[in-house]
Protein backbone atom coordinates (compact mmCIF):
# COMPACT_ATOMS: atom_id res chain seq x y z
CA UNK A 1 0.00 0.00 0.00
CA UNK A 2 1.49 3.61 -0.97
CA UNK A 3 -1.04 5.55 0.94
CA UNK A 4 0.69 8.96 3.22
CA UNK A 5 -1.96 10.73 4.96
CA UNK A 6 -1.94 14.07 5.18
CA UNK A 7 -2.15 16.19 8.69
CA UNK A 8 -3.67 14.61 11.11
CA UNK A 9 -5.44 11.50 9.10
CA UNK A 10 -5.03 8.40 9.64
CA UNK A 11 -5.51 4.94 7.43
CA UNK A 12 -6.96 2.07 9.13
CA UNK A 13 -7.16 -1.08 7.36
CA UNK A 14 -10.36 -2.40 7.89
CA UNK A 15 -11.38 -5.64 10.36
CA UNK A 16 -13.01 -8.90 8.52
CA UNK A 17 -15.37 -9.69 10.39
CA UNK A 18 -16.19 -13.99 10.49
CA UNK A 19 -20.00 -14.68 9.01
CA UNK A 20 -22.07 -16.27 11.89
CA UNK A 21 -24.97 -18.13 11.50
CA UNK A 22 -27.02 -17.96 14.56
CA UNK A 23 -30.02 -20.16 14.56
CA UNK A 24 -29.71 -21.33 10.86
CA UNK A 25 -30.47 -17.80 10.02
CA UNK A 26 -27.55 -16.32 7.66
CA UNK A 27 -27.35 -12.61 7.38
CA UNK A 28 -26.67 -10.60 4.35
CA UNK A 29 -23.60 -8.61 3.93
CA UNK A 30 -25.57 -5.54 3.33
CA UNK A 31 -27.83 -5.99 6.80
CA UNK A 32 -24.62 -6.20 8.63
CA UNK A 33 -23.22 -3.73 10.54
CA UNK A 34 -19.54 -1.99 9.64
CA UNK A 35 -17.04 -3.53 12.05
CA UNK A 36 -15.63 0.06 13.86
CA UNK A 37 -12.26 -2.12 14.40
CA UNK A 38 -8.81 -1.94 12.31
CA UNK A 39 -5.62 -2.41 12.42
CA UNK A 40 -3.54 1.63 11.78
CA UNK A 41 -1.69 1.06 8.85
CA UNK A 42 -0.45 4.51 8.12
CA UNK A 43 -0.38 8.00 9.78
CA UNK A 44 -0.03 11.66 8.92
CA UNK A 45 2.78 13.30 10.82
CA UNK A 46 0.17 15.71 12.74
CA UNK A 47 -2.14 18.82 12.76
CA UNK A 48 -0.52 22.46 12.95
CA UNK A 49 -1.93 24.65 16.00
CA UNK A 50 -0.68 27.94 16.90
CA UNK A 51 2.36 27.54 14.45
CA UNK A 52 3.77 24.04 15.57
CA UNK A 53 2.93 20.60 14.74
CA UNK A 54 0.72 18.37 17.34
CA UNK A 55 2.31 14.10 17.19
CA UNK A 56 -0.11 11.79 16.86
CA UNK A 57 -1.62 9.51 19.37
CA UNK A 58 -1.69 6.25 17.59
CA UNK A 59 1.33 4.73 15.31
CA UNK A 60 1.06 2.21 12.26
CA UNK A 61 0.44 -1.65 14.11
CA UNK A 62 -2.21 -0.17 16.73
CA UNK A 63 -5.26 -2.17 17.15
CA UNK A 64 -8.07 0.80 17.16
CA UNK A 65 -11.70 1.51 17.58
CA UNK A 66 -13.15 4.27 15.26
CA UNK A 67 -16.55 6.28 15.02
CA UNK A 68 -18.89 4.08 13.46
CA UNK A 69 -19.86 6.95 10.82
CA UNK A 70 -16.21 8.14 10.45
CA UNK A 71 -13.69 8.75 7.24
CA UNK A 72 -13.56 7.39 4.00
CA UNK A 73 -13.67 4.02 2.43
CA UNK A 74 -11.40 2.84 0.41
CA UNK A 75 -9.98 -0.24 -1.64
CA UNK A 76 -6.46 -0.63 -2.58
CA UNK A 77 -5.32 -3.93 -3.94
CA UNK A 78 -8.53 -5.58 -3.01
CA UNK A 79 -8.32 -4.66 0.96
CA UNK A 80 -10.55 -2.46 2.65
CA UNK A 81 -9.11 0.74 4.20
CA UNK A 82 -10.48 3.93 5.70
CA UNK A 83 -9.20 7.56 5.93
CA UNK A 84 -10.56 9.19 8.94
CA UNK A 85 -8.67 12.07 11.03
CA UNK A 86 -7.65 11.18 14.59
CA UNK A 87 -10.18 12.51 16.43
CA UNK A 88 -12.35 9.59 15.06
CA UNK A 89 -10.32 7.16 16.52
CA UNK A 90 -11.91 6.48 20.28
CA UNK A 91 -9.62 3.98 21.33
CA UNK A 92 -6.58 1.73 21.20
CA UNK A 93 -6.91 -1.83 21.99
CA UNK A 94 -4.13 -2.90 23.99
Amino acid sequence: MNLKPLGDRVVIQVSKEEEKMIGGILIPGSAKEKPQEGLVAAVGEGAWFEGKRVPMDVKVGDKVIYSKYAGNEIKVDGEEYLICRQDDVLAIVE
